[in-house]
């Protein structure tokens, strides 16, 4: 059975979506969804291009609808909309509104009998896992994650939204005397600013008042307003030259202690190339189990801790028990 997948949005995450089709034999792709104007969206596929607009006449020919907007401004909106009409898949990161988020979307779908797993990707998302697993492996221990260095595409996006910026890319760095402190086992009690700082590189639009950027960039909550954030307003040159890349990467460790003198870390890491294909790459496993859990007659908001591993992979659980256990 062919799951047949829309995308909303064609930035870098629905193009990693595009891509990441090719790799799952299960999931055809037969619908992209832009706010531009579809005859001018160069596609890197054959898949046809249609307005947002136009998105209700595929109610009944989409599986799973994937949606690939930015977390600030995007799904908070086009999740509960989209969770109306087809069962859905997200990426929404701003961990501090996820309960919010979910519940809105819960109640929607759970009206239109649909499926909808939000928040899939590597944090939240797999990060996410990582720490519930160390949580119940590990009860008395401490949790730490650290982010980078990488680009983040959720603190990118954001302040691509700031008036009077052209585009613009942040770095997530982590502080090494941070990393080294809670890798020693030591179990640090560390604050937001102390485990991480932030540098943005910003293309500003003629006449834009730089120092109004900067402020609303330092300032805005549930992003920057935590860290130690950096500004530094360059070129468009320099930005195609220096800052075209995607790649990031982060670590979640769970220090704990099982008996006195018995300490224990679990330290899971990934290290990316491309932060949007690999993304994409889960949300396209995720869309899958959304696809299995409709076709159970579930409904309702799901998140990472709902759904069975089994649920995510093109091979059957004679495969996985075969191969992988």
């Amino acid at each position: 059975m062919t799951i047949k997948i829309g995308v909303v949005g064609y930035g870098n995450l629905g193009k990693g979506v595009e891509n990441a089709v090719k790799f799952n034999k299960d999931i055809e792709l037969v619908a992209i969804f832009t706010r531009r104007e579809p005859a001018k969206l160069k596609v890197s596929s054959n898949t046809k291009v249609f307005s947002v607009d136009d998105i209700e006449q595929w109610k009944d020919k989409i599986d799973v609808l994937v949606l690939c907007g930015g977390s600030a401004t995007d799904l908070v909106l086009q999740t509960p909309k989209y969770a109306k009409m087809f069962n859905v898949v997200d990426s929404f990161d701003t961990h501090a509104k996820i309960p919010e988020h979910f519940n809105k979307v819960d109640k929607i779908a759970k009206a239109s009998k649909t499926v909808a797993i939000i928040s899939v990707g590597w944090d939240p998302g797999l990060f996410s896992l990582n720490r519930m697993l160390g949580n119940t492996f590990l009860p008395d221990g401490k949790d730490y994650t650290f982010w980078g260095k990488g680009v983040s595409q959720g603190h990118s996006d954001a302040i691509r939204r700031i008036p009077g910026v052209k585009t613009a890319k942040q770095y997530t760095i982590p502080m090494a005397s941070a990393l080294e402190a809670v890798r020693s086992g030591k179990k640090p009690n560390l604050t937001t600013r102390q485990k991480h700082r932030r540098e943005c590189f910003v293309v500003a639009e003629e006449g834009a008042d730089k120092n109004k950027i900067e402020q609303a960039i330092k300032t805005m909550p549930n992003y920057f307003s935590e860290y130690d954030t950096t500004v530094n307003f360059i070129s468009e040159e320099e930005f195609s030259k220096n800052h075209l890349g995607m790649s990031h990467g982060g670590f979640v460790i769970r220090s704990g202690t099982t008996s006195q003198n018995m300490n224990h870390l679990i330290e899971f890491s990934i290290k990316l190339d491309s932060n949007p294909e690999f993304t994409s790459s889960i949300l396209i496993a995720y869309a899958r189990a959304t696809y299995r859990l409709a076709k159970e007659g579930q409904c309702g908001c799901k998140t990472i801790f709902d759904i069975a591993p089994a649920y995510l992979s093109q091979k059957t659980s004679e495969e996985l028990r075969r191969t992988l256990l």
